[in-house]
């Protein structure tokens, strides 16, 4: 049976250390969180930044407007966020309304705020080789995950499934900087279960089911980033996890896997940003 990749466990030790260094903070970073519409999964999700934020000792600042607010508005707070000297992180809560434009938001963003590195300029320096402001959230947190259980990359051939900006184009890249083989693969792939078989490593971000037991070689490990519900309403990763377990050497779960890395991750990155601004 495969050993967990325990992104709870993780995320709570990193927690305690940082909650320790906030302690010593004579100011705090501050965390501003901009929320547009009522799409319940965002609601969710900022209303847990919030909380996390607050426990660790961060300030934490959400603004919240309804889905009509025109693109203008939006950059115009953004533009006035990016001005204020008490703002140490900025995070604009995707998805956004259809006539809002977010790669123009995001691009808005001042590099040295963009908590997520998501930013032209933050990716940019990632693909070109250079140390970004901070690394986005969830491939941060894949990688902090695999060495926190000793994986070794270096020379290993992993196989990244998915090609998002927010997760499988810079996890690729993060992992190149590690001295992996990388092969990227996505929905016009031809034959995946044909690489995937010759992967010591797996990172698969598409949010449905797509690996399973017959597309791997033995003692592999498997990183799974997606998360859906299934048609009964399970809460499900791209894996099929009863049977991966089988094979693998190592497999994050969902839910309690990535998931927990990212917004670890995101705390990491707001406490970065402050200290480098400092």
């Amino acid at each position: 049976m495969a050993d967990i990749l325990d992104g709870k466990k993780l995320r709570d030790k990193i927690f305690e250390n940082l909650k320790i260094k906030l302690d010593k903070m004579p100011i705090k970073p501050t965390l501003a969180v901009i929320l547009v519409g009522l799409d319940s999964a965002s609601q969710i999700y900022v209303r847990n930044k919030k909380k996390t934020a607050e426990k660790l000792g961060i300030n934490s600042l959400v603004i919240e407007y309804p889905e009509n607010i025109t693109e203008n508005e939006l950059l115009k707070k953004v533009d006035e966020l990016n001005n204020d000297k008490n703002i140490t992180a900025i995070l604009v809560q995707l998805p956004l309304p259809k006539h809002i434009d977010k790669f123009k938001v995001i691009d808005s963003i001042s590099p040295d705020k963009d908590v997520d590195g998501l930013t032209p300029y933050n990716l940019g320096k990632l693909f070109a080789g250079e140390e970004p402001y901070v690394y986005p959230c969830t491939p941060k947190g894949i990688l902090i995950l695999l060495d926190e259980y000793k994986i070794n990359i270096e020379g290993k051939h992993v196989v990244v499934i998915g090609r998002s900006n927010l997760v499988g184009k810079p996890v690729a890249q993060m992992l190149l900087k590690r001295n992996a083989t990388v092969t990227m693969c996505h929905s016009h792939t031809k034959n995946l279960s044909e690489i995937t078989k010759t992967a010591d490593i797996i990172v698969s971000a598409v949010g449905k089911n797509v690996i399973g037991e017959k597309m791997l070689k033995s003692n592999c490990v498997v990183v799974d980033v997606g998360i859906f519900k299934d048609e009964n309403g399970k809460v499900r990763g791209d894996v099929d996890f009863e049977g991966v377990s089988n094979i693998a050497a190592y497999i994050s779960p969902v839910p309690g896997g990535v998931g927990p890395m990212t917004i670890a991750s995101l705390m990491l990155n707001t406490v970065e940003l402050f200290e480098r601004n400092l």
